[in-house]
């Protein structure tokens, strides 16, 4: 029988190893950690919202997209539209003058829309749903009577990684005081948004 450890360290590593990568989300709490703007707000937005899709994976969400499959085509369509746009508006930002780039000089962004963009890019990104519910959704079922311990382990990764990324990211200020890195960081948003809109066009135009 597995026990409590077991399944909580299996939660923990499977949600580690895919919110590692570098995604819109990511990106976001990065910039926004290097501009010292809402950082503990944002972590703790993305770490709830993490949690509540490690749940609902776990509690049975794919039966709903089972039941409703029209939900998962509608959820790329929003989700692409909206990371070419955000993905434009990083672009824009990077061919701005440097002086609006420097972090002191940035005009800071309003908790409402830092937060409205920050839950955008949690909750309108499919492949978040593909990651977090689908697939720790169908692993957590090995854990069968340790589920709680395993989503425990999950929600633990998502809280380490979401503060340590943004809090952490103040570790780079020197190098982002040089109004040319908030250039590139731009760029590589704008790039990293583009990419993953891209993908989920393709996986609308191919078939099954």
């Amino acid at each position: 029988m597995i026990d409590a450890f077991t399944a909580t360290s299996a939660g923990f590593s499977l949600s580690l190893s895919l919110i590692l990568a570098i995604g819109s989300q990511n990106a976001f709490v990065l910039r926004q950690g290097l501009r010292r703007e809402h950082v503990f707000l944002i972590c703790l937005t993305c770490f709830i919202s993490d949690t509540m899709l490690i749940v609902a994976g776990i509690a049975g969400f794919d039966v709903v997209i089972a039941r409703l499959p029209w939900l998962a085509q509608a959820m790329r369509y929003v989700g692409a539209l909206f990371l070419f746009a955000y993905g434009a508006r990083s672009l824009w930002s990077a061919l701005k003058s440097s002086a609006a780039l420097r972090a002191g000089a940035a005009s800071p962004q309003s908790l409402k829309k830092t937060l409205l963009i920050c839950l955008a890019l949690t909750w309108l990104n499919p492949h978040v749903y593909l990651d977090t519910v689908f697939l720790i959704g169908s692993i957590s079922t090995q854990y069968e009577g340790q589920k709680a311990a395993f989503a425990a382990g999950a929600g633990l990764s998502s809280l380490l990684f979401f503060f340590s990324l943004g809090y952490g990211a103040r570790l780079l200020q020197p190098l982002f005081a040089k109004p040319v890195s908030w250039r590139v960081l731009d760029v590589a948003i704008a790039v990293i948004m583009w990419g993953i809109a891209l993908s989920l066009v393709w996986q609308l135009g191919t078939p099954g």
